[in-house]
């Protein structure tokens, strides 16, 4: 058959007929790329018209009007109705769901409460004036001075700051996220590069990574600053969130009692969190101090929710240490402390986790509503580690962990704490706060634009202040040169460890 231009426009105009009746009889229009104009694709254009209108006729005869439908969805609704009430009369009561007995001491091997030999606490002096300590923690890749900040690397990389510059500031103790690494570059690879020591070449100082607990919360509701300002309301599925929401439900995450499954912020594939397998994943990626699965409330939440979420992150610690015992690896475990700030249930996670042979102490959950109900949680508790106990509460390091803001720091020192985490001073950097003994800067601010020739804290000695004036990082901030970000980073890490060195003077010059 010839194809022709007139027989092609007439196919064009009759198929466009045919479809403007349906259209009108039908409530049905064919996509407008089976419409466009081709010399070429009169065969498939009929094809196409073929395979719509069969679809219309399928769509015609389940067609019905809407007072059919009204009164079909009312006969139907009576007739659930019906089936219901009968269903509910004939069902058998609920049995409720069985809880794994908590674990106790006695199922724990004798030996697990035995010291380390690569792992000691000591204290080297305990201030006359307060709670206030100085020690050392020995690990197998370095000593840590305590109190000592520890500075957070989510991926294994603090954020504008190279791990030299750390070190050159002396930053002992760095924080890595379990989560995050699991997810990239996973946990395999950085064992097949020598564990998480070679992967950075960070070798001669020591490492701690968290569980994933903390994550699962932020998946929840955000940050906890996000979470106090909305007042425990959970993240929707499909809300703004730069991270996946899973189609578990309308929460971003199912918790159970086998663990924790949500999604890959990075790909939105499916991940089970349980404490075994988070455990097999901080033995793979080598920390010297790894954490157990805990589930972090909110500080909005209900009593009985939260005696539930402490019940179960009390087994789901309990098997973290059950799972750890089984090759240590030369690898200390802390417990974490919850409660929110409920003083009776704080109180018994303290009797619980330190009967078991943990390493050490985290304090974690929800720590109040600002830094005045911090300080009074830290009052009634810190003295709870210092009592007499078969395990030697008071010789093991006391973690605080997600607070790093100087006040916050020393109102934590003077109650006992020795060791804390925070990205808040490479947080702040980014967005130009520099941290300095007379108080923090605004570096953006037009007033430091002629600051020639003055450093940004006149005791520093970081490469920064050292290099660099303020008027110059002024320069780099407004012009967004990225090297602003990593200047102003490496010189927050550096006050940080200036700030404990200080603190810990004063300790043992009884001043605090």
């Amino acid at each position: 058959m010839r194809i022709t231009r007139k027989s092609s426009i007439m196919t064009w105009w009759l198929c466009g007929m045919a479809c403007d009746r349906l259209t009108a009889t039908r409530k049905w229009s064919m996509p407008r790329q089976c419409l466009a104009f081709s010399r070429y694709s009169i065969t498939s254009r009929r094809s196409c018209y073929r395979n719509h209108r069969m679809t219309a006729q399928i769509q015609s005869s389940s067609f019905t009007s809407d007072a059919t439908e009204e009164e079909d969805d009312t006969i139907r609704d009576a007739d659930d109705s019906s089936k219901s009430q009968s269903t509910n009369k004939a069902r058998p009561p609920q049995k409720a769901h069985r809880l794994p007995p908590l674990q106790t001491p006695l199922d724990f091997p004798d030996w697990a409460y035995e010291p380390r030999d690569f792992f000691r606490f000591e204290i080297l002096h305990q201030s006359a004036k307060s709670q206030a300590r100085v020690g050392r923690i020995h690990t197998p890749h370095g000593t840590i001075d305590t109190p000592g900040y520890v500075a957070v690397a989510t991926n294994a990389a603090l954020k504008g700051v190279d791990f030299r510059h750390a070190d050159q500031a002396n930053q002992q103790l760095i924080f890595a996220n379990t989560y995050h690494l699991l997810l990239h570059p996973g946990a395999d690879l950085i064992a097949e590069a020598g564990g998480i020591h070679k992967f950075t070449n960070r070798l001669d100082r020591p490492f701690i990574t968290d569980s994933g607990g903390f994550q699962v919360f932020s998946l929840a509701y955000g940050s906890v600053h996000e979470e106090l300002s909305s007042k425990g309301e959970l993240k929707r599925a499909g809300g703004k969130s730069r991270h996946y929401r899973n189609d578990l439900g309308k929460d971003a995450v199912k918790v159970s009692e086998e663990g924790a499954y949500f999604r890959s912020y990075r790909d939105g594939s499916k991940f089970l969190l349980t404490p075994e397998s988070t455990v097999q994943a901080q033995k793979k990626i080598g920390a010297d101090i790894i954490i157990p699965l805990d589930e972090l409330p909110p500080y909005h939440i209900d009593r009985q929710v939260l005696v539930e979420s402490v019940d179960r992150s009390h087994r789901w610690e309990a098997r973290s240490l059950q799972e750890h015992l089984k090759n240590i690896t030369q690898q200390a475990m802390y417990c974490v402390v919850h409660g929110g700030i409920d003083r009776e249930l704080r109180t018994k996670s303290v009797e619980y986790l330190t009967s078991l042979p943990f390493d050490g102490y985290a304090i974690g959950g929800s720590l109040g509503n600002g830094k005045q109900e911090l300080k009074e949680l830290l009052d009634w508790m810190m003295p709870l580690f210092d009592e007499d106990s078969s395990t030697n509460r008071r010789g093991k390091p006391r973690h605080l962990l997600g607070i790093a803001d100087e006040e916050s720091i020393r109102n934590a020192v003077v109650r006992g704490i020795d060791t804390m985490d925070s990205c808040y001073p490479t947080r702040v950097a980014r967005h130009g706060t520099i941290l300095t003994m007379e108080g923090s800067i605004k570096i953006k601010s037009g007033k430091f634009a002629r600051s020639f020739g003055a450093k940004l804290d006149e005791r520093c000695n970081c490469t920064t202040c050292t290099h660099y004036d303020r008027a110059y990082l002024w320069h780099l901030f407004k012009a967004n040169e990225p090297i602003a970000v990593s200047l102003a980073a490496q010189h927050n890490i550096q006050y940080m460890s200036d700030l404990m060195s200080d603190i810990r003077q004063e300790i043992m010059d009884d001043k605090i």
